[in-house]
């Protein structure tokens, strides 16, 4: 397991050799939410416990949560890169929002063996 996933967050897990704990944040959010434990099952309980506060406090407060993922995120490249792929995503007859989401899709699908 890689990361930990509840209530639409997912969670980094990570290990201190200093401090021999496990520790991570919530991933996909501007905010910070961090949790730890000394064992995967303290990990993950504390992991639920912060979302669990995080999304008590937010509506105590009046406050929307953050959503992670929300499906919409700026790419940065190079100018020639961004015509080969408008170019290509044209011949292929489709934006290039498609065009990029089908290419990260491909990616994602050699890497992980999962279609999206």
């Amino acid at each position: 397991m890689k990361h930990l996933e509840y209530k639409s967050y997912t969670g980094s897990i990570e290990y201190s050799k200093a401090d021999d704990l496990l520790y991570g944040k919530i991933l996909g959010i501007k905010g910070l939410i961090s949790y730890e434990g000394k064992t995967g099952k303290e990990l993950e309980e504390d992991f639920k416990e912060a979302i669990d506060t995080y999304l008590t406090d937010c509506k105590n407060d009046g406050i929307t949560p953050e959503k992670p993922f929300k499906g919409s995120f700026n790419v940065r490249l190079s100018a020639e890169l961004h015509q080969k792929a408008a170019l290509l995503a044209i011949d292929e007859k489709m934006s290039l929002n498609n065009f990029v989401a089908e290419s990260i899709r491909e990616r994602i699908f050699k890497e992980t063996g999962n279609r999206i």
